[in-house]
């Protein structure tokens, strides 16, 4: 199973063009390293040359997400599963915003449609379990 989800999250981590490839690598060591904005530089300019590359959506809404900026976030995130409706991480993404502004019905939600696509994702799966006691009985 591990060995699928590195395949799929490989397959989605190329834009097809090793140019745009690049200006995703720098992003995840800037954050890394603290320097938020210039991963939110590199990732607007793949999202501005590769708008169809959902993974830079979805890794600059992460960034947006560590900076406090939740609107620009959850737009990002609404972008990337525009682009690609199987991307689980970016529906937990979509989740964690959900509980973390205590809607825990549309968090729950959007767990359970990440796991009918990944079932064995542990995070997803820790985050149902938690938020099952809330939702549970209760119309979603």
């Amino acid at each position: 199973t591990a060995a699928i989800d590195r395949e799929i999250y490989a397959r989605w981590s190329s834009s097809g063009s090793a140019v745009m490839d690049l200006f995703l690598l720098p992003s995840p060591p800037a954050a890394e390293r603290g320097d938020l904005l210039e991963a939110v530089e590199h990732l607007t300019a793949l999202t501005d040359h590769a708008p169809e590359f959902s993974r830079g959506w979805y890794e600059r809404a992460r960034v947006y997400h560590l900076l406090g900026l939740y609107g620009p976030a959850v737009a990002d995130l609404e972008r990337a599963l525009a682009l690609n409706p199987m991307d689980y991480n970016a529906i937990f993404a979509l989740g964690l915003v959900f509980e973390q502004f205590r809607m825990p019905d549309r968090a729950f939600a959007a767990y359970r449609r990440a796991k009918a696509i990944h079932p064995h994702h542990e995070e997803v799966s820790s985050a149902l379990e938690r938020l099952a006691p809330q939702v549970e009985g209760r119309e979603l």
